[in-house]
């Protein structure tokens, strides 16, 4: 799997999420309350939740594991309704604040995409405001789209559900576009049952912050990796602010271009071994 093929798998997680966020909304309806920024929120908590966890269930897809999607899933779901019912009576109030012009009301959906990139970077490897940043564009841009698709569509009906597909597709996208765009270390596995998966370290560089562990336990690992020669916790990455350490936790062993190693210094393109997947470590200056 290559990064463009998980951008599109992202993506498309995230449209499926708008669709059902938009069918689920149709069959509740619209009005919960008299106070129409309560009903909004609960709507935006709704749409939010469901595309969030459709993205986090995509990770789980791409790493070939349904409690990967799981965890992943209910975090980005819970960040997701936040950040919809943030969005949608935000979003609102600008629009009413400036006579009704359409072009204000995707600002409130960047609060939504914000969030849901600060999910995918707790549960992934990317610095914090990295994964905002993509999400506050792709809120933005797929904000933008949703307008657009109501505008253009004489159904409002359709237009709604073009524009909460596009939504959740340019949350996805841009998400993780971004996140790579910008990452400074990363593992790439090159062989295996998740071959072309791609995990970023950029927030396990920091001396004296958290190490990243390599394992087969999406409970136990940051870096999950389904092989049944790898241990639950296997190896272990340590950040030096400027490189990584690569320590050796397992019963197996863990190779470093073929050699077995306990504990060493790791460069870029340095391939490390564990159980019968090899990884290769790529970093930028």
């Amino acid at each position: 799997m290559n990064r463009n093929m998980r951008f599109y798998i992202l993506g498309i997680a995230g449209a499926i999420g708008g669709l059902l966020g938009w069918q689920t909304s149709n069959l509740l309806g619209l009005s919960f309350t008299e106070n129409l920024y309560i009903s909004e929120a609960i709507i935006g908590a709704l749409i939010g939740g469901l595309i969030g966890f459709c993205i986090g269930l995509g990770e789980g897809i791409m790493a070939q594991s349904f409690m990967v999607g799981l965890k992943k899933g209910a975090i980005t779901l819970l960040l997701g309704a936040v950040g919809g019912a943030i969005a949608l009576p935000l979003a609102e109030s600008f629009f009413l604040a400036i006579g009704g012009e359409a072009w204000s009301r995707p600002f409130g959906w960047a609060i939504f995409g914000l969030l849901i990139g600060f999910a995918t970077s707790i549960t992934g490897g990317s610095q914090l405001w990295k994964g905002g940043l993509g999400g506050l564009v792709g809120g933005l841009i797929g904000g933008a789209l949703l307008e657009a698709a109501r505008a253009i569509l004489s159904d409002p009906a359709i237009g709604k559900a073009a524009g909460l597909i596009l939504l959740g597709f340019s949350t996805g996208v841009f998400t993780a576009m971004i996140s790579f765009a910008l990452s400074r270390t990363w593992l790439e596995v090159t062989s295996g049952k998740i071959n072309g998966m791609e995990f970023i370290l950029d927030k396990f560089l920091k001396q004296d912050g958290p190490s990243a562990t390599i394992g087969s336990s999406p409970l136990k690992a940051d870096i999950a990796i389904p092989d049944e020669g790898i241990d639950p916790q296997h190896a272990i990455l340590e950040g030096h602010d400027s490189y990584f350490t690569l320590k050796d936790i397992s019963m197996s062993g863990t190779q470093l271009d073929g050699k077995k190693i306990d504990v060493a210094k790791i460069k870029n393109n340095q391939r490390i071994r564990v159980g019968k997947t090899d990884l290769v470590y790529h970093e930028k200056r």
